[in-house]
């Protein structure tokens, strides 16, 4: 039965995005790269943002604690396990296309993140609430499209968020020199996301805050040891990946055979799992940010798949490509594990810091990808969900832990990652001219700190109490 389910979610997935979302996805990138006039030109202005903008302006959260939040969401197994299984069935070609989408994407997350400010609304409690749902309803005029989305956004969450992730971490830590059982690993997990969760969207950005940038320093330090210890593979395998983006490859030196759609499809796939440009997930909490226009807070949020992607991936991605030049007996078909693999090799220390970072890598992504789910849920059917819906992310965690694994949970992640960003996409192209206006005035002309009135919401008014039976 399970194998049969996941053969489905297979054939699915594959179609979905073999042509639809392939060229869907780096069509919108390049389009929206092309009408914003390259946002990324503007990468260390955005930077500049971390700590210096949104002083004026309405809303709950900072711009860096927002960035945070979206990088814990990012930042994850699709990080690493992700990079992995992408070269292990894609080839070192995948690693390429992986980047390409991370650089094109910088385009894109900052479009959506922008529409998430320009159309978000304050709910009946008084919380400030936007994301692609709102842009589709209120931009677009397109309820139905609104719905699907938050949808497939609670449904995503539970793939991409939870039970990939604490497969994943599961996984290493019983390979891992602590040999932690999975039931083990599960409980500790399960009781980490219920305590914080109780803080709500600022107790999550408490904690992304302060694990996040230190997490990925001790990762990328990982990857710099391995890299330091085999440096004269460097340029052998920066060849390979580009040669093998454009061109088929046959099986040989630890490498699988792939092809260049192959290696295509498989880089783009997981750049988007990776950094989520163009899923719509990100806007989510971008739209809380206390910014003086949208157009400041989609800058700060723009350089989350630089860092997510163009960064972490890429250093991911050539470490296990030189890591398999210099002990091609590392390599399976199984990706999932590729990556400890790598990092085995080079000592124990290298093992201890991507066990590390992994796990607080997974806890932050549980974390933020909960908060998605719930806000979309909450669009769907008010707050009284939000309580069931995180009773049963609680439970998925400990689920996600303890089941054996298997390519149905990474074939469902991929579908339902596919299915959330088509509407989107579709909001992007079809709200073009809104960002192309925002951009010229707020940017283009050199107005990046004027306050937007049409941003800055009016308090809601106090809810009324119900009629006593």
């Amino acid at each position: 039965m399970v194998e049969m389910i996941d053969k489905m979610l297979a054939m699915a997935s594959d179609w979905l995005w073999s042509y639809i979302l392939l060229f869907g996805l780096l069509g919108t990138h390049v389009y929206l790269t092309v009408v914003l006039r390259f946002p990324q030109r503007y990468i260390l202005k955005a930077m500049g943002y971390y700590f210096g903008g949104g002083k004026h302006g309405e809303g709950s959260i900072a711009h860096f604690p927002s960035l945070m939040v979206s990088l814990a969401a990012n930042v994850g197994t699709g990080n690493i396990v992700g990079v992995a299984t992408a070269v292990a069935v894609g080839g070192p070609g995948a690693v390429f296309w992986c980047m390409v989408t991370g650089l094109l994407g910088i385009s894109t997350r900052y479009a959506e993140s922008l529409l998430a400010i320009r159309y978000r609304v304050r709910n009946s409690k008084g919380h400030i609430c936007g994301g692609p749902m709102y842009a589709l309803e209120r931009g677009m005029k397109s309820k139905w499209l609104a719905v699907m989305f938050s949808l497939f956004t609670a449904l995503a969450a539970f793939g991409i968020g939870n039970i990939t992730q604490a497969n994943a971490v599961a996984n290493v830590l019983e390979e891992s020199p602590l040999a932690v059982p999975t039931w083990g690993t599960g409980l500790v997990l399960t009781v980490l996301v219920a305590v914080v969760l109780l803080f709500g969207l600022k107790g999550i950005a408490r904690v992304c805050t302060a694990c996040v940038p230190g997490m990925a320093l001790v990762y990328i330090v990982g990857c710099c040891i391995l890299i330091g210890q085999n440096v004269e593979l460097v340029g052998p395998a920066l060849e390979y990946i580009l040669r093998a983006a454009f061109t088929d490859q046959a099986a040989a030196g630890g490498f699988i055979g792939s092809s260049i759609m192959l290696a295509m499809q498989t880089g783009v796939r997981r750049g988007l799992f990776s950094n989520e440009a163009g899923m719509g997930s990100s806007p989510i909490v971008s739209a809380p940010v206390r910014t003086p226009n949208a157009v400041q807070q989609a800058l700060v949020s723009s350089t989350g798949p630089f860092w997510d992607t163009v960064v972490i991936c890429t250093l991911t991605g050539l470490t296990l490509s030189i890591c398999l030049l210099a002990h091609p007996e590392i390599a399976s078909g199984e990706g999932t594990m590729l990556t400890y693999r790598a990092f085995a090799t080079a000592g124990s220390l290298s093992s201890w810091l991507l066990t590390a970072s992994l796990a607080t890598f997974v806890v932050s992504t549980l974390l933020g990808w909960s908060y998605f789910g719930e806000q979309a849920l909450e669009y769907l059917g008010g707050a009284r969900l939000v309580l069931p819906y995180r009773v049963l992310w609680v439970g998925a965690v400990y689920l996600g832990c303890v089941i054996p694994k298997s390519t149905i949970v990474w074939n469902f992640a991929d579908l339902a990652n596919g299915l959330m960003a088509l509407p989107n996409l579709i909001c992007l192209v079809a709200l073009s001219g809104v960002l192309i206006a925002q951009t010229k005035h707020y940017l283009w002309e050199g107005n990046p700190d004027e306050i937007d009135p049409d941003v800055q919401l009016t308090p809601a008014p106090p809810a009324r109490e119900l009629p006593k039976s």
